[in-house]
């Protein structure tokens, strides 16, 4: 059976995620930090009268601090009755892949490695299908 899939850009690495765990996505102009919050959590955002939670993606798959200029794309999802935009680099497409995750067998970083369900194939090439709770839920070493 197809599934949906959402094709974005993360530090220049095509990923898919499962279009039935994303609510939208969106622009984000301003983002307001939050003192002592966890590195991975950017800050907060305005979405339709609602507070949206920023993720940083590169902080929580540890490869560093996603970029910050200008207006942002974020794929928001819904972990726990919660809204939380997940910054991307650039939403590419959405597409039918019917094939489930195929289990990884090559060395991840550790971050990218926590994120992952697995490899998807795409247009000849393999994509890492990410789990947004487990961005959201930021680095292993602060999920623990």
């Amino acid at each position: 059976m197809d599934s949906l899939k959402l094709i974005a850009r993360i530090a220049d690495q095509e990923v898919a995620i499962a279009t039935s765990l994303i609510e939208s996505v969106v622009e984000v102009e301003a983002i307001t930090r939050v003192p002592l919050a966890a590195p991975h959590i950017a800050g907060l955002a305005a979405l339709r009268s609602r507070v949206l939670t920023i993720i940083d993606t590169y902080a929580a798959l540890e490869i560093g601090h996603s970029p910050r200029e200008g207006i942002l794309q974020a794929v928001v999802v819904t972990i726990d009755h919660h809204l939380y935009g997940l910054l991307v680099d650039e939403v590419v497409d959405v597409a039918a892949i019917a094939s489930e995750p195929d289990l990884l067998h090559a060395g991840l970083s550790r971050g990218w490695a926590h994120a992952a369900l697995g490899l998807v194939e795409h247009n000849g090439k393999a994509l890492l299908e990410l789990d947004p709770a487990r961005i959201v839920a930021g680095p292993a070493v602060l999920a623990a």
